[in-house]
């Protein structure tokens, strides 16, 4: 009973320093979410430093000259990508 009355404060503490915690953490699952949904975790065999490599390689080329290229193609990637997962996605609340 303990637990769950430290659980509950926890959740519904305001301090501003949590709330960006709890936000940031929220955001870092979320992006583990796309690296699981695009696959990468079953292509690189869960080998961190590939992913992590592609991660740097697709940085680097936002920094390049062909940084407006690069987005327009991975975003119509990323809808597409999106759409064909629809059946399985789950409504958001």
């Amino acid at each position: 009973m303990r637990n769950r009355h430290s659980a509950r404060i926890a959740r519904e503490d305001k301090r501003d320093w949590v709330v960006k915690r709890r936000e940031r953490t929220r955001q870092l699952i979320e992006l583990g979410g796309l690296v699981a949904k695009a696959g990468l975790i079953d292509l690189t065999d869960d080998d961190r430093a590939v992913i992590f490599g592609l991660l740097v390689e697709a940085a680097a080329r936002l920094r390049s000259e062909d940084r407006d290229n690069a987005l327009l193609l991975w975003r119509r990637r990323g809808r597409r990508a999106y759409e064909a997962l629809a059946p399985e996605r789950e409504p958001r609340p």
